[in-house]
């Protein structure tokens, strides 16, 4: 049981790690879209990644529904950074 433990706290490390460098990427697009005047929502790329995540589910026999919602908190966060970043180009005093 521990040596199980130990993998799925190492599995654990990892997943953080992925997830930090998606959000990474996540900033460097928002710092895109505010110099490029891209709008901040893109729902067709939501959709995209919506899909692939319910394949993914599908395939791994994860529950849909789990895996709508944990994607749906991911991409709710990322949109609120996101925001955060491009808005700052509208603040008084900010270096647009």
């Amino acid at each position: 049981l521990e040596m199980l433990r130990a993998d799925l706290d190492r599995i654990d490390v990892e997943f953080l790690a992925a997830l930090g460098a998606r959000v990474d990427v996540c900033r460097s697009i928002a710092y895109y879209k505010r110099e490029h005047g891209v709008p901040m929502m893109q729902p067709h790329r939501i959709g995209v990644v919506q899909q692939r995540a319910a394949r993914f589910a599908e395939a791994n026999g994860l529950d849909l529904t789990f895996m709508k919602q944990m994607y749906d908190l991911i991409i709710g966060e990322t949109c609120r950074i996101e925001d955060l970043i491009i808005d700052a180009a509208t603040e008084p005093g900010s270096a647009a």
